[in-house]
């Protein structure tokens, strides 16, 4: 008779998250230029990631979609932002709650395999992302802690980016690994949104708090996502001008070219995105490409396409090398630190 699986028999081998600071990948990315397709592509994204990093008035823009923190690309993030290579961050509540804050609980993503009976792993708790697992009971530990942590607040509407703040305020005293994004983000004033920040654990954990208050009739916090708008495209008009570093797409993508349209509503006439660089493998013909091509995106005003490059790539197997590129080339050394999230909280 066959042993009947257990969860340890799935989640024992830990994703290990890549260091773009321990290996220099300048040689590579030259030797690329020289190349065709996908090779080229990644290389001048990457010596356009390093004009955005050269131009002192630029403020940087990273937006992040998808499984790439899951998939071992957590550190690329912190590291980004703790060498001030990044300015503001716009993600999908799944990339900041479901995979940083969780590991910096102390929990894990595991490597697994697509090649497995699901069933069984939904018997057994066990989340799938393609070819890495998360443990459900720490996720919703997770969850939990997020409930906690809006219970400590002002019962009031937040912008996911001071909601995240506090998140970051928690981890400073609370956190279990060093290498954590929504806590170097809260340490170096670098605002991040999650415009859909409900569809994630940090969603679970709001519903939790809010049904708790209302059965006491109290009332309870909220996220407003129209003042995340607000307070993003602030950002903008502040800045002489900008670059978008973008891994996927959605939301994150669109929500930050549009503070160019909204700047314009607004009264404030400001420049389109100088910079603009996207990693995704979406597919422009049936009219999205994850929000669109960044030459079409000119048509909407919101990007220059003077230096902009679209990588059709995997994401974790070209975001090291440009970020090793950039790192290693070394304009994030004399950029000034904005500290973005101090001038919103003023």
């Amino acid at each position: 008779m066959a042993n009947t699986p257990k969860k340890s028999d799935f989640l024992k081998e830990k994703i290990r998250h890549i260091d773009f600071k321990g290996f220099d990948a300048t040689p590579i990315i030259e030797s690329m230029k020289g190349m065709s397709f996908t090779a080229r592509d990644t290389a001048r994204a990457a010596d356009i990631l390093d004009m955005m990093l050269s131009d002192k008035d630029c403020t940087i823009i990273l937006t992040i979609a998808g499984s790439t923190g899951a998939g071992g690309c957590l550190q690329v993030y912190h590291d980004m932002v703790k060498h001030n290579m990044v300015d503001a961050i716009v993600a999908t509540g799944a990339a900041i709650a479901d995979m940083d804050f969780l590991e910096a609980l102390g929990y894990n993503h595991y490597r697994g395999t697509p090649n497995v009976d699901d069933t069984t792993l939904r018997d057994l708790y066990i989340d799938r992302i393609y070819d890495t697992y998360i443990d459900e009971e720490e996720l919703q530990s997770c969850d939990k802690t997020i409930g906690k942590i809006a219970e400590t607040l002002d019962p009031r509407p937040y912008s996911s980016r001071e909601f995240i703040r506090e998140m970051g305020k928690y981890l400073t005293k609370n956190s279990r690994k060093k290498e954590s994004l929504v806590q170097v983000a809260y340490e170096k004033n670098v605002p991040i949104f999650c415009p859909a920040f409900s569809d994630s654990s940090a969603g679970f954990g709001l519903v939790l708090h809010q049904v708790n208050r209302q059965k006491k009739r109290e009332p309870y916090v909220t996220i407003d996502s129209v003042k995340d708008f607000y307070e993003l495209t602030k950002i903008k008009m502040e800045s002489k001008t900008s670059g978008l570093f973008m891994i996927g797409g959605g939301v994150p993508k669109n929500f930050a070219q549009d503070t160019v349209i909204c700047a314009e509503i607004l009264g404030k006439d400001v420049p389109m995105h100088k910079y603009a660089v996207q990693i995704t493998v979406a597919d422009a013909r049936d009219g999205a490409c994850s929000s669109s091509t960044l030459k079409e995106a000119q048509s909407w005003g919101k990007v220059d396409t003077s230096y902009e490059q679209m990588v059709y790539a995997e994401a974790t197997s070209v975001l090291p090398l440009i970020a090793s590129f950039a790192y290693h080339r070394g304009a994030w050394k004399n950029r000034p630190q904005h500290g973005f999230a101090k001038i919103l909280d003023a």
